[in-house]
């Protein structure tokens, strides 16, 4: 590329074309560039989130309480959902065209170097490329605090270059088995990777596989387990004196309580991703500043991320966008339809990525579902899809007889003209899913 072409999408598309193979697991690869680039620590404070579900909820809610409390924050999450920019954050702000092109530069003169015993060229992959983006910015942001979200499992993550102070473990499920294992106590091995000896490694899964448990106690790592060390409850809306304060919810450890207004996002599981995000922040120790109630009270209330239940109005129907993708995440939703009922029929737009166990999502909402709309994914690559091979994963569900289409947005469009005032619809099944009907709904 010539620097007069060298725009972020044309930045873009060279890391696309590196490696490959878009997912290539080992960190040997970005450590040597990381070494060539001389990176440091990026922050005086690091934590790093991992699990199966709720790990961006998590990251905005450490990221919003850290900020509340005047602390100079950095966030690193993926994938993202319009922009790229999205996937690095600094004092709450994406970053920009030209500090991404800047990275990138210097990521590119060190993977290409030469040297007069190795003139190898490394070939990284694209998360291993935007993690190095990251982390080359935020060193030179001085924060206080880099929050770093694990792009797929935890040992071999890219994110796991960096020694967390903070290692976190939302939730523990079935998903990623082609490379993280088939069952939770493989996939818990892989997400503990993340702990480091003698720092804490903060549980948000009420029975976390007992590989978690027994890394953290051959390392050294102390564990702060929900239900255990730290918990969360939801207050009685009426108050002893007959009065209605606002609904509020309770976090304590033993000697420490708060009582927290509601987040702003919405779901049930929001509360447990919440209080494993105070645990994480009171974990540190000794933070780089002080962390006062007032300031985690603020953070919960303001945080907020897309794609988790992030909600649009037309003619009446509510339309509810999620990017729920694995059965866990599923059965999220199908607790928050069920405390949240709609006053019409549900009707669902579903696509998902062809790795995925369809069948798991399909069966964790059928009941709430009223009405099928499925689509096809196959714009998005490799692990997309047709509409066809969509529905013959889905033989003997109730997804099966639904209406199908090539895409999401004629979907969505079908479920609109389908719809009457008071039903609801609700998009989800993936990232690109959910990309797709925001951006369209946000131009309208």
């Amino acid at each position: 590329m010539s620097p007069m072409t060298r725009t972020l999408s044309d930045w873009l598309a060279h890391i696309e074309r590196i490696h490959p193979k878009s997912i290539d697991m080992g960190l040997d690869r970005i450590r040597e560039v990381a070494q060539r680039l001389r990176l440091k620590r990026p922050a005086k404070k690091v934590i790093t989130v991992g699990g199966t579900n709720g790990k961006g909820s998590t990251v905005a809610f450490i990221e919003a309480i850290a900020r509340a409390a005047g602390w100079k924050v950095g966030a690193y999450t993926s994938p993202h959902l319009l922009q790229y920019n999205e996937r690095v954050r600094i004092d709450g702000t994406d970053a920009g065209d030209a500090d991404l092109i800047a990275a990138f530069e210097a990521i590119e003169a060190a993977r290409v170097l030469r040297r007069a015993q190795d003139d190898r060229e490394v070939a990284l992959t694209y998360f291993e490329y935007g993690t190095l983006a990251a982390l080359w910015l935020f060193e030179r942001a001085g924060l206080d605090l880099a929050i770093l979200e694990v792009g797929l499992g935890g040992r071999l993550d890219a994110t796991n270059l960096v020694d967390a102070d903070v290692a976190v473990i939302t939730t523990v499920d079935l998903d990623h088995q082609d490379y993280l294992g088939d069952d939770r106590e493989a996939i818990g091995a892989e997400k503990a990777g993340i702990a480091r000896a003698w720092k804490p490694l903060v549980v948000g899964d009420d029975l976390p596989p007992s590989s978690v448990l027994g890394h953290a106690y051959r390392i050294g790592a102390s564990t702060w387990r929900i239900g255990s060390d730290f918990f969360f409850e939801k207050l009685p809306a009426i108050a002893a004196d007959g009065d209605a304060p606002p609904p509020h919810w309770r976090w304590r450890e033993v000697g420490y309580r708060l009582d927290l207004p509601m987040p702003r996002l919405t779901a049930p599981v929001q509360l447990r991703n919440a209080a494993v995000a105070i645990a994480a922040l009171r974990a540190l120790g000794r933070p780089p500043r002080p962390l006062p109630k007032a300031a985690i009270a603020e953070g919960v209330g303001q945080a907020l991320v897309r794609g988790r239940l992030q909600r649009f109005e037309r003619g009446g129907v509510e339309i509810v966008i999620d990017v729920a993708h694995n059965p866990q995440a599923a059965g999220s939703l199908a607790a928050w339809l069920a405390a949240e009922p709609a006053n019409g029929t549900v009707h669902a737009v579903y696509a998902a990525l062809a790795d995925k166990d369809v069948t798991g999502v399909v069966q964790a909402l059928a009941s709430c579902v009223g009405q099928w709309h499925l689509a096809g994914l196959a714009e998005t690559g490799p692990r997309g899809g047709s509409v066809q091979a969509l529905a013959q994963r889905l033989a003997g569900t109730p997804a099966a007889d639904g209406f199908r289409h090539e895409q999401v947005l004629p979907a969505l469009e079908a479920a609109l003209q389908k719809a009457r005032p008071g039903d609801r619809i609700l998009v989800f099944g993936s990232f690109h899913t959910a990309a797709a009907a925001i951006d369209w709904l946000a131009q309208d």
